[in-house]
């Protein structure tokens, strides 16, 4: 079974500044573009392929899905779509990008697991 992927872009977006916070959207499209690589080689413990699922929220919302990375524009809260999408994958492998505290917390609740920002952008 296929491990699906879940990150978060602004979080991951926002661990290095870069000036980002210039271009929201064309950061979250860089940073789906960077994913393409990992659907096929995997990550850390998770090798490929995987399905990546890049939430997105705010101005980076609109963001188009590219051949290996799934975009979901929240339609509210960012944390809250990756809590809904990681309690839907339950009956798979499920890896959580961010680095946030309470977003990791609420993810675990259905067994994700969580991993930092750099494991897709060094």
């Amino acid at each position: 079974m296929r491990t699906l992927v879940v990150v978060d872009a602004a979080n991951v977006v926002g661990s290095v500044p870069d000036g980002w916070w210039h271009d929201r959207r064309g950061a979250a499209e860089r940073l789906r573009d960077r994913l393409v690589a990992y659907a096929d080689e995997g990550i850390a413990g998770h090798p490929g392929p995987l399905d990546i699922v890049l939430v997105v929220e705010g101005a980076a919302r609109g963001v188009a899905s590219v051949p290996s990375v799934r975009v979901d524009s929240a339609p509210g809260s960012g944390d809250d779509r990756i809590v809904e999408v990681a309690a839907e994958a339950a009956d798979r492998p499920c890896v959580v990008v961010t680095a946030d505290r309470e977003l990791r917390r609420r993810v675990a609740e259905s067994g994700a697991e969580c991993v930092g920002p750099r494991t897709v952008r060094p």
